[in-house]
């Protein structure tokens, strides 16, 4: 039993069919690493998450990048047409 009473959370399960070849290439670079398949395939599929993640919500700037993109913030473009009539409209919740 853990400290709230409850039994322990096991982890779920993921079920993979790979070629033997790939298997056995994880195999070894788990074993260069002291880590099991399962170790080494969780640490490499979560750091991979991690990066794809990070991808779509970090970018780095030089310094002039940077400041060109500062300026569009700072300055945004005036609203077309299209957008100052959809703002004239009541929304649906006053209506």
């Amino acid at each position: 039993m853990s400290v709230d009473g409850l039994p322990p959370r096991r982890g779920s399960t993921i079920n993979l069919r790979i070629e033997g070849e790939t298997r056995d290439l994880i195999d070894s670079a788990a074993s260069v690493l002291g880590k099991t398949r399962t170790e080494f395939m969780i640490d490499t599929a979560r750091r991979h998450a991690v990066d794809v993640l990070l991808d779509q919500r970090l970018f780095v700037l030089d310094d002039a990048r940077h400041a060109a993109f500062v300026s569009a913030l700072d300055a945004p473009p005036s609203p077309g047409p299209r957008l100052t009539a959809l703002m004239r409209k009541t929304p649906l919740w006053d209506r």
